[in-house]
């Protein structure tokens, strides 16, 4: 299967930080805060992630020509120059206007890059910004934004907009999601490949790592209420009582995905969800993805390259109901959401949750898969210095990881700065995935951030791992 038509009756991915409207802000004094960290260190790293952002938009940006820039590469996906605008139109809003009180500089197209009010293929019929106009636009919001950065208090007893920054680095983090849904888009286009990258890291060949671990039962604390820039969903930490379990130490591979194919899954029943059952018979889905076999051999479209799937990198592009059903095939089912961060952030020695978990540290090129730096996955295996405390590896970056659960609130959750960032996707038609991929930055993907997701979606750098109880 080598079209991504089988969405098309689902064609929004979910954009739950594309619609900020100060207007709308519910900010609540209980957060954010930065317990130990001093304000000129936050105003550093706000500073840097804002450049990191924007350089990365760059990159997607200036590596295809302005017809490709408007043009709309799937019905799922916005044209690129939609997302720049919409980025510079963002930032606007929430930094220069909300955080600076600034008269608005175009007012007039608030209403073209509101993601609420025009679904990604109908926005190729809307007036849009030209491509140099949209760069122009995006600049000129960035010079302004960073001005204001060097003027605005962050200490905690300022407003809860100010306060640890978390404006600032709300809207880093808003960028850097832009730029993972344009990666998708550059996945999604026809034609030679306009990214290149270094291969990541290959595991060491000395190490045999065993195919699960064990995950103790007991307590722990899941989410977070100390980590300055934790999105509203990420909110409070609480304890969670999670029964030993088995987990997968690295994400399920192609090679393994693909003895399922082999064995029939996609035409039995047995294996799957109804909805996903009647997903693959109505769009006669038989593999992942940009998949296909080909003169006895599997192969795989990335980023306009052809190329032999290769067995021992995590599977991408599979959708929840092919993640659960592959589970099924196995003996085996999905994670939890609370099994998985378990897994991710408890450190049985000293009985606190960790950032990451290696520790908490930022993540660093020797311990995750992250920001784009070599568009795929990395061999099952990789990253020795990224494992958690119960040996699972791999549970940053790499590929977004379904689980089991739905999208719901934590106990006491609080919308902040409005209800429409997560609120409105809680229930049971959205599936949580964890961990980030090779395509997000780091200020976007930590030891508490949540995904979601519709589960019929297989354009996103998505794969899974399983558990059994213990």
């Amino acid at each position: 299967m080598t079209e991504h038509r089988e969405d098309t009756q689902h064609p929004e991915h979910r954009e739950h930080s594309d619609a900020f409207d100060p207007a709308r802000s519910t900010a609540s004094d209980g957060f954010p805060v930065a317990p130990g960290i001093d304000p000129e260190t936050l105003r550093r790293r706000a500073l840097d992630a804002l450049l990191v952002a924007r350089e990365r938009t760059a990159l997607l940006t200036d590596s295809v020509d302005d017809g490709e820039l408007t043009a709309q590469h799937s019905p799922l996906m916005s044209p690129l120059v939609w997302d720049l605008a919409h980025i510079g139109n963002q930032e606007e809003q929430w930094l220069l206007r909300a955080v600076g009180g600034r008269e608005a500089l175009r007012p007039e197209i608030d209403g073209l890059y509101n993601a609420f009010e025009h679904a990604r293929a109908a926005r190729p019929s809307l007036p849009l910004l030209a491509p140099a106009e949209a760069r122009t636009y995006a600049c000129d919001v960035r010079g302004r934004a960073l001005e204001l950065l060097e003027g605005t208090p962050l200490h905690e007893g300022g407003r809860p907009l100010e306060r640890a920054g978390f404006a600032f680095g709300m809207i880093a983090q808003h960028e850097q999601q832009h730029d993972e849904t344009m990666l998708i888009t550059h996945q999604l286009r026809a034609g030679p490949a306009a990214l290149t990258a270094p291969a990541p890291p290959a595991p060491a060949e000395a190490e045999a790592l065993p195919d699960e671990i064990l995950v103790p039962g007991g307590p722990f604390t899941m989410g977070t209420s100390a980590e300055p820039w934790a999105l509203d969903n990420e909110r409070p930490a609480h304890r969670r009582d999670v029964p030993a379990f088995h987990l997968d130490t690295s994400p399920v591979t192609c090679g393994a995905y693909l003895r399922f194919v082999e064995d029939g899954g996609y035409g039995q029943m047995r294996w799957w969800a109804p909805e996903g059952w009647a997903m693959v018979r109505e769009h006669d889905l038989a593999a992942p993805l940009f998949c296909r076999r080909e003169a006895g051999q599997w192969l795989r479209r990335r980023f306009g390259v052809t190329e032999p799937v290769p067995d021992d990198e995590p599977v991408l592009h599979v959708s929840w109901y092919e993640a659960d059903a592959y589970a099924r095939w196995a003996g085996r089912r999905l994670p939890t959401e609370s099994e998985w961060e378990k897994a991710a952030r408890h450190d049985p020695v000293s009985g606190r949750s960790r950032r990451y978990p290696w520790g908490d540290e930022d993540p660093t090129p020797e311990r995750a898969n992250l920001g784009q730096r070599h568009l795929r996955p990395a061999r099952s295996g990789a990253y020795p210095g990224g494992r958690s405390p119960a040996g699972a590896g791999q549970l940053i970056g790499d590929v977004w990881e379904w689980t089991s659960s739905d999208f719901l609130p934590y106990p006491g959750f609080v919308a902040f700065p409005y209800r429409e960032y997560s609120e409105v996707f809680f229930g049971p038609g959205h599936k949580v995935l964890r961990g980030g991929s090779f395509a997000v930055d780091q200020v976007a993907c930590r030891g508490t951030f949540r995904n979601w997701d519709l589960p019929v979606r297989r354009q996103i750098f998505s794969g899974f791992r399983t558990a059994r109880d213990a």
